[in-house]
C-alpha cells in the first residue's frame, strides 16, 4: 500500500499542475461548433510567443514530439534529399533513424554520448558542399538521454558563414519553454516540441513552428504524407479548426499552461530552470559523481544524466527509488543502460522538489552500493538555493 505523493523526477512526462489538470476536466464539446475558434486561435498566437517567432506558423498535430518530427521531414523534404545530422544520444539517434526510414540520404556525424552538436564538423561539411546538395541541417537542441544542450545559434552562424541555403531543423522537445530558444533570431526553419515537457501537459500534442522558407519547400516536396499534410492543417487552422478530431481537453490544458508561463514571464521561466538545475548539479558533484555531459557548457537545464560509480548498477538505483521511496528517476537509454540514471528538472518545479529528488537519490544510491555521505548532495543544493533566495528577498532588497 503506497501512501503520500508519487514523486516524478523523469524528464517527461512532467508534473501537471493542479490548475492545468482541472482546466482539462471539461465535458466533451463540438469541435465543429461556430465558437470553437474562441479556444484555439489564441493558442496559435501564444505558441508563437513561446517559440519566439513573429513570422512563423505554428501547428499542433495530435501525437507526440516524434509525430512532429515526421511531419516536419515529410512536408519539406523529398526521398533522396541529402541532410546533415549528428548522433550523440538516443533521441538524436532516433531522429537519424527516422530520416533514413523516410528515404533521406543522411550524412551522419557520430559523436561520443556526452558531447553535443559538432559545430566545427558541420562547418567543414557545409563549406565543402559548394553545389548545395545538403537540403537540411538538423540540430538536437537538448539531448534528453545524456543531459546535453547544444548551441543552435552557433550552427546558424556556421551556415551563414558558408552562405549555405539549407533548411535548419531543431528538435526542441525537451528545451522549448524551459531553455532559451529564439526561432526568428536564429532563423530556424522547423522547430518541434511536445506537450508533455515544458508545457506541463499529458502527452498527446506534437507541436511545430514553421518558417516561410520551410512552407515554400513544402510546396514542392514529394515525400508521401496524408495525416501530417501541412496544407490541410494550415487551411483549417486559419479559422481555428482541424482536419480531423483534435484533443480538445488538451487545448483547455494548454490554455492554462501558457497562461502560467506568461504570468511568470518566459525569461523568468528560463532563469528558474537554470537556477534549479544548477542546484541539482551542485548536489551531484558533492556526491563525487560526474554528469554524462562532457563539459559544463553542455549542461542541460532540463535533465541531468548522472554517471554511477564503478560497481553500481544505475538500474538498481532506479528500482530502489521506485520500490522503496515511491520516486521515478529516468533510466539510462540504449548504451547508457545501467551506467546512468536521470533526474528531470523541468516544467512545474521548485526548490523543494529538487531537494526531494536529491535526498531520495542519495538513499537509493547508498542502498545500491555507492559510498556517499547522506546529506552531502542535499546540503550543497540547499546552499545554492538559499543564496539565490536571499539575493531575491524583497525585504532584504528594500532594506538595502
Amino acid at each position: 500500500m503506497r501512501t503520500g505523493t508519487n514523486h516524478l523526477f523523469i524528464p517527461g512526462p512532467t508534473n501537471v499542475p493542479e490548475t492545468v489538470r482541472q482546466a482539462m476536466n471539461v465535458p466533451m464539446q463540438d469541435m465543429r461548433a461556430p465558437d470553437f475558434g474562441d479556444l484555439t486561435l489564441g493558442l496559435f498566437t501564444d505558441l508563437k510567443r513561446l517559440f519566439r517567432t513573429d513570422s512563423g506558423r505554428v501547428m499542433m498535430f495530435p501525437g507526440s514530439g516524434t509525430a512532429a518530427w515526421e511531419a516536419a521531414m515529410t512536408n519539406t523534404l523529398s526521398p533522396g534529399d541529402r541532410v546533415l545530422m549528428s548522433r550523440f544520444g538516443q533521441f538524436s539517434h532516433l531522429w537519424v533513424e527516422m530520416a533514413e526510414r523516410l528515404g533521406l540520404n543522411v550524412v551522419c556525424i557520430d559523436v561520443p554520448w556526452g558531447g553535443g552538436v559538432p559545430v566545427s564538423d558541420y562547418a567543414r561539411i557545409l563549406e565543402a558542399d559548394t553545389r548545395g546538395e545538403i537540403k537540411a541541417v538538423f540540430v538536437t537542441h537538448n539531448e534528453t538521454a545524456t543531459g546535453v544542450t547544444s548551441d543552435v545559434a552557433a550552427v546558424r552562424q556556421v551556415m551563414d558563414a558558408c552562405r549555405h541555403d539549407a533548411l535548419l531543423f531543431v528538435d526542441g522537445v525537451s528545451s522549448i519553454g524551459s531553455v532559451d530558444f529564439r526561432m526568428d533570431d536564429w532563423r530556424v526553419d522547423l522547430a518541434v516540441t511536445g506537450s508533455q515537457k515544458g508545457l506541463m501537459l499529458p502527452a498527446g500534442l506534437g507541436i511545430l513552428a514553421v518558417s516561410g522558407k520551410a512552407l515554400e519547400a513544402a510546396a514542392t516536396a514529394t515525400s508521401r504524407r496524408a495525416y501530417f499534410e501541412f496544407r490541410d492543417m494550415l487551411t483549417l487552422n486559419e479559422t481555428g479548426y482541424f482536419p480531423y478530431t483534435p484533443p480538445t481537453q488538451l487545448f483547455h490544458g494548454l490554455r492554462k499552461s501558457l497562461d502560467r508561463i506568461f504570468a511568470e514571464g518566459l525569461d523568468n521561466v528560463i532563469a528558474r530552470h537554470h537556477r534549479l538545475a544548477e542546484g541539482v548539479r551542485r548536489g551531484i558533484h558533492a556526491w563525487g559523481l560526474d554528469l554524462c555531459a562532457e563539459h559544463p557548457l553542455l549542461h542541460s537545464d532540463t535533465v541531468s544524466a548522472i554517471r554511477v560509480p564503478e560497481g553500481v548498477d544505475a538500474r538498481d538505483v532506479i528500482r530502489i527509488g521506485y520500490a522503496r521511496y515511491n520516486a521515478s528517476f529516468g533510466s539510462g537509454l540504449a548504451r547508457l543502460a545501467g551506467k546512468v540514471f536521470r533526474i528531470g528538472h523541468l516544467g512545474d518545479l521548485n526548490e523543494g522538489m529538487c531537494l526531494t529528488a536529491l535526498s531520495i537519490a542519495e538513499m537509493a544510491l547508498v542502498e545500491a552500493g555507492a559510498r556517499i555521505d547522506f546529506g552531502s548532495g542535499v546540503g550543497a543544493a540547499q546552499s545554492w538555493y538559499a543564496k539565490g533566495a536571499a539575493a531575491s528577498d524583497p525585504l532584504r532588497m528594500a532594506a538595502e
